[in-house]
């Protein structure tokens, strides 16, 4: 079995970008104007302002997305955003390879903080985050009406 491979993100991912992330989305909340923006102009919101998208694929088939987006103007601070597995991927460790990926990114990047806002009923989100070492911030607005927690992570 070929392992799984992580590559930088391309146009032709975009529809995979949207429809993994639309999914959870769907299933666990609504989607919101932020999502709209942010998943149908991934090259204009995250790309172009200094981010990153990371893709996990099983044999060229787009199989989990994770996003890194610049909140700062000395690439100091990145959101870890947009992450997503495919259902039938889930429970395979993609989802942890994606996100120490992102923060290894985020290191090459110059930052010494990455934060996320989530939903603490992702129970399986809220096990990786804290497993890699996230940790949970205090009064917090978040663009999201979902988002109950951030969590954010020193860089060393």
């Amino acid at each position: 079995m070929q392992p799984i491979q992580l590559v930088d993100y391309q146009p032709r991912y975009a529809t995979a970008f949207r429809r993994l992330n639309k999914a959870w989305i769907d299933e666990y909340f609504v989607m919101e104007d932020a999502d709209y923006a942010i998943l149908d102009h991934p090259q204009e919101y995250i790309i172009d302002k200094g981010g990153y998208v990371l893709v996990a694929l099983d044999h060229d088939k787009p199989v989990g997305v994770c996003a890194l987006v610049n909140r700062s103007t000395d690439n100091s601070r990145f959101e870890l955003s947009k992450m997503a597995v495919d259902p039938n991927y889930q429970g395979k460790g993609i989802g942890s390879t994606l996100v120490i990926g992102i923060l290894e990114k985020a290191k090459s990047l110059g930052a010494t903080t990455v934060f996320l806002d989530s939903n603490t009923i992702l129970d399986a989100a809220m096990h990786l985050y804290n497993k890699l070492g996230f940790v949970e911030v205090k009064d917090f607005v978040s663009p999201y009406e979902r988002g109950n927690i951030r969590m954010e992570i020193t860089l060393k």
